[in-house]
């Protein structure tokens, strides 16, 4: 999700948990890719938005915590002052040095000092911290599964892996820790829940789908009404009582009603 509209479609669908991504940050907050050009107050408010707009979990994306160790103890701060229920804090060196030409990792001991540090800055105890690795995608799946065993020692929650795509690897990962394993996008040999479930995966992500589709919805729009579609010949509309719905307009006319006479 990515604003306070798209989270309470979600929350209104029965979905359990809510992902606000880096990237969908960069595009809906800067119109910009996933470059780490967004900062640590841009990405609170919007979440800060997102959770303010019903009563749905919101997981972030922290990044890289926008810095050092310390940087991460300000951004568990921020994040969770705005209400978030979970973030993640992961290994990739960013924003990106000049002349790297890939993407690289901080060393296993910065990353787990990171989290150690993010840790130490949570003030409610219900808040969830996930160690992420990229590590199965750049470097491969040994080192992956040393970071997880060095990362499930900092006192992190979960563990987030991007890059696994296949069980072979998923299988190994699952025997090295026992906190709860969470996937970026999975392919089809990944696909069936419930042999995820049997290891110890709680979430796997999906893409960002809902953010493509607004964008393809509102470009279609535009362009429509650019070529002189009528506005009563558009396709594709939210109904009247969805738009309704969403804005939670019954609540805002019974509290005029209750509030200020009419």
């Amino acid at each position: 999700m990515f604003d306070p509209i798209s989270a309470r479609i979600a929350e209104s669908l029965g979905f359990e948990v809510g992902m606000f991504a880096g990237s969908v940050a960069s595009l809906a907050i800067l119109g910009a890719p996933d470059l780490t050009v967004i900062t640590l107050g841009e990405f609170a408010e919007q979440a800060y938005r997102i959770c303010r707009a019903g009563r749905l979990p919101l997981l972030v994306d922290a990044d890289h915590g926008y810095g050092n160790a310390l940087n991460v103890m300000r951004t568990v701060e921020e994040l969770e002052t705005a209400g978030v229920a979970a973030l993640t804090i992961e290994d990739t060196v960013l924003p990106r040095p000049f002349g790297e030409k890939q993407t690289t990792l901080i060393s296993t001991g910065e990353a787990a000092a990171k989290m150690r540090a993010a840790v130490k800055a949570r003030q409610d105890p219900g808040l969830v911290i996930v160690g992420r690795s990229q590590a199965a995608l750049f470097i491969g799946i040994e080192d992956a599964i040393v970071r997880a065993r060095a990362y499930a020692q900092t006192g992190v929650d979960a563990l987030f892996f991007t890059g696994v795509t296949t069980r072979e690897q998923l299988e190994a990962l699952s025997s090295a820790v026992t906190l709860p394993i969470m996937l970026g996008t999975v392919n089809a040999a990944l696909s069936d829940r419930a042999y995820l479930a049997s290891k110890n995966v709680r979430i796997a992500l999906q893409g960002h789908q809902p953010f493509a589709a607004a964008v393809g919805a509102t470009y279609a729009t535009l362009k429509a009404l650019r070529e002189g579609v009528a506005p009563a010949d558009l396709p594709n509309l939210a109904s009247k009582q969805l738009m309704d719905d969403v804005s939670r307009d019954g609540d805002y006319t019974a509290w005029t009603k209750e509030f200020l006479g009419g």
